[in-house]
């Protein structure tokens, strides 16, 4: 799970906001280098989340939740996916507001003589400090 070449661990979290940037939920991390929709499936979001409609970007085509229009091979997008895909997106960066705010944490980011670094503590305590770091805009917010 440590990238020699870019000097880095690989976890995978999926978060779920709301509209105006609040967060509603964090899964568990997916250790790894892995593609979105893997994460999504091993996730409790799919089941959670089945009767409420959502929006994700390009990595979740074909999970069920409205993403943006990819572009047909060797073709333009046409004008109407242009708009569609910028309501979506318009909307979507809320969310990524949200999940902006959790890398804020200082335990997930921080600068060690240069260029700012991800976390650097044991692999084996990501999850608790996940959860714990995750945990503390829920109880800011009383929930």
């Amino acid at each position: 799970m440590f990238s020699g070449k870019h000097r880095d661990t690989g976890f995978n979290l999926r978060a779920a906001a709301t509209l105006t940037a609040g967060l509603l939920a964090v899964s568990a991390p997916v250790p790894g280098s892995r593609h979105d929709m893997h994460a999504w499936r091993r996730s409790h979001f799919p089941e959670a989340f089945a009767e409420r409609e959502g929006m994700g970007d390009l990595g979740y085509v074909g999970s069920g939740l409205l993403t943006p229009r990819r572009k047909p091979p060797g073709q333009e997008r046409s004008t109407g996916d242009k708009v569609a895909n910028h309501a979506i997106n318009a909307h979507r960066a809320a969310v990524e507001r949200a999940i902006a705010h959790l890398k804020d944490w200082k335990i997930f980011a921080t600068r060690y003589r240069g260029p700012l670094t991800r976390y650097r503590g044991p692999l084996t305590r990501f999850p608790l400090v996940a959860k714990t770091a995750t945990a503390l805009p829920f109880y800011k917010k009383g929930w």
